[in-house]
């Protein structure tokens, strides 16, 4: 279980919200960049939106609950 604002950084919790569509908040820095649903993920990147973010880079939020 996620809690709405939980930081997502392993593997598993990609892999939890892409099977369950529970959508993820994306941050580069502090600032707000995207939400959506995790399309696909790899070691270094998480497409959402048809974008890709690096997992370096960006911060990922859950928004389980919305």
């Amino acid at each position: 279980m996620y809690r709405n604002g939980q930081s997502l950084v392993d593997d598993t919790h990609f892999q939890d919200h892409f099977e369950a569509d529970i959508p993820i908040q994306i941050y580069y820095q502090s600032v707000h960049r995207d939400i959506g649903f995790v399309e696909y993920y790899t070691l270094h990147f998480i497409k959402v939106n048809n974008t890709l973010y690096n997992r370096h880079l960006y911060t990922f939020i859950s928004r389980a609950g919305y």
